[in-house]
């Protein structure tokens, strides 16, 4: 199958299309990536890539990626991500045309985290290559752009509200990562064109064991319970409420929280720690995918987050996956889907979210637990894991799914 894949978020940024990518080749696709300039979480541009202009590389030395200019993100701010989010679509809409026009394709397939706005060059890319478009929706829009805080005024939510009905209208597949998604979607699109096609995760993804972890992290992870968060340390996630906890949880001198990753609020929550002296939050930074697995396997527990109600409730947040097939027991401070997929795996607790002595009491009620019971969590999320997060038999599934709705066969998940 010949695929382009569309998404504003590519390697070196570190998102599951990128694996999800080298699976399709490995399997004997054919796939060109079009994206954007690596800039995400910090806003800055990568090494080695500038902002303006077109640049074209390989990817694992079999996939043509053409990246087209893009407005960094910046130090944050509506003002930077709005143009963040213009720029990759305009650039899109200006230069892909051109870009890939000596490419065919049999379908485009568009990686859909926020913003919504980057299926907007593929609407006119399908048209042209008269190609079957499928969106893989990983956020609700408008609804996310309201539970995140990012938009309040309502004539623009329900602006937003028609762009989205326009582009599903638009699609021929909206792939949902989420069972919980339907419903929302179902306002917006045709539930013909809904299937559930959940995010999933490389279990060969080589691990790098050739350094070891930084030693801030292994001081982070030495004796006694650590916590381990690890990802965007951004608003969605609700990282107020893991510094509240880190605040309750003082006085326990062998549990620390390790908030791994970067972002928005981790100069924010580097202050409350100053200003706090919080002594069991620790705040390493960002370090390599590649090194996540050591990470999790010296975690005493691994950590998800989100902010309560809206569209957040919806969303089953990648890392979950991660988790679960780290084999590691989960605290999982979340409403809806994220949660039911915790609870239903067996693989940790669940308390509700923005709830500074809920997540506390679910750490000390997981350190309470022996360890051949914290073992046992484990064990069982890696089970669930393989069973339906296994990107080995998604993107088998995925190919399956594109092939027969475009030849008009109905498939069997649908």
């Amino acid at each position: 199958m010949k695929l382009l894949v569309i998404s504003q978020y590519f390697w070196p940024e570190e998102f599951i299309v990128n694996d999800l990518v080298g699976k399709l080749v490995a399997q004997g696709h054919e796939v060109v990536v079009a994206t954007g300039k690596p800039n995400y979480p910090d806003g800055d541009v990568f090494a080695g890539y500038r902002a303006g202009g077109i640049q074209r590389e390989r990817y694992l030395d079999k996939v043509d990626v053409v990246r087209v200019p893009i407005w960094p993100r910046g130090g944050g701010g509506g003002f930077n991500l709005a143009m963040n989010y213009l720029s990759f679509m305009f650039s899109g809409l200006l230069f892909l045309p051109w870009l890939l026009r000596s490419y065919s394709f049999d379908a485009i397939l568009v990686f859909a985290p926020s913003p919504i706005t980057q299926a907007i060059p593929a609407v006119l890319l399908k048209w042209l290559k008269r190609a079957h478009l499928a969106i893989w929706v990983q956020d609700m829009w408008p609804e996310s752009l309201e539970a995140t805080g990012f938009v309040h005024n309502r004539g623009v939510l329900k602006g937003v509200g028609l762009l989205v009905r326009w582009i599903y209208a638009m699609s021929d597949t909206l792939l949902l990562q989420s069972r919980a998604f339907e419903e929302p979607v179902a306002r917006y699109a045709a539930r013909g064109k809904l299937v559930y096609f959940p995010n999933a995760l490389d279990p060969d993804a080589p691990a790098d064991n050739t350094q070891g972890l930084a030693p801030e992290l292994l001081d982070a992870l030495g004796p006694g319970f650590s916590v381990v968060f690890a990802g965007n340390i951004g608003k969605a996630q609700a990282i107020e409420t893991l510094v509240e906890a880190a605040v309750l949880l003082q006085g326990e001198a062998d549990i620390r929280l390790v908030l791994v990753g970067s972002g928005s609020m981790l100069d924010w929550a580097r202050g409350q720690k100053a200003l706090m002296k919080l002594d069991n939050l620790l705040l390493p930074g960002r370090f390599p995918a590649a090194l996540m697995p050591q990470l999790f396997d010296r975690a005493s527990a691994l950590l998800v987050s989100l902010k309560g109600g809206g569209a957040l409730a919806y969303t089953v947040p990648s890392k979950i996956q991660a988790y679960l097939a780290a084999g590691r027991p989960i605290v999982a401070a979340l409403h809806g889907e994220g949660a039911k997929v915790v609870s239903n795996s067996g693989a940790g607790m669940v308390c509700e979210p923005e709830n500074a002595e809920a997540l506390a009491g679910c750490i000390r009620g997981l350190k309470a637990l022996t360890a051949t019971q914290r073992h046992a969590m484990g064990c069982s999320g890696r089970a669930y894991f393989n069973e339906h997060f296994n990107m080995n038999r998604q993107v088998v599934r995925l190919v399956e799914i594109l092939q027969a709705r475009r030849t008009g066969v109905r498939h069997d998940d649908e």
